[in-house]
């Protein structure tokens, strides 16, 4: 199977954040910002792997500063790691005021996919091609975070 990079998978996605997805007070829910990540994580899942994925865990979730109605959102999801059926998406989330062109780092996170066949069973997915010292750093990061889940499994 012939291996994939990171360029051809990652994935850009942007959406307007509306008065429905916040609260009174023009706060954007937490739950619709992970609802966006979980999609466009899925899509770069997806792209690398040809076949549906679906989510099997989200590692890790910090939000670092609010989402207001109206901001546009720009979520960028590239892969981190591949397993044999697995792969760990990093999700950054950016949020910008339109009319201040003011962009804050709002969210960030690490989803797990699995690559699923025709019959619904786990598929085995293309390795990854590292091309720069910083797609090596990310992969070595979430292996460790691999190893982390998967000593918490077995207890």
């Amino acid at each position: 199977m012939e291996g994939k990079t990171i360029n051809e998978s990652s994935a850009i996605v942007s959406y307007v954040t509306l008065p429905q997805d916040a609260n009174r007070a023009g706060n954007v829910h937490g739950g619709v910002v992970m609802k966006h990540i979980d999609s466009a994580a899925a899509v770069a899942a997806t792209r690398h792997a040809r076949c549906d994925c679906v989510t099997a865990s989200i590692d890790k979730l910090d939000f670092y500063s609010p989402v207001y109605i109206g901001n546009f959102l720009t979520l960028k999801a590239s892969i981190n790691l591949v397993g044999r059926t697995s792969m760990e998406i990093g999700v950054r989330v950016e949020a910008e005021d339109l009319l201040t062109g003011d962009t804050t780092h709002t969210a960030s996170a690490y989803l797990t996919f699995v690559a699923l066949d025709e019959d619904g069973q786990p598929k085995k997915v293309p390795p990854l091609i590292l091309q720069s010292k910083s797609e090596e750093r990310r992969n070595r990061e979430a292996r460790l975070r691999r190893k982390k889940r998967l000593s918490e499994i077995k207890k």
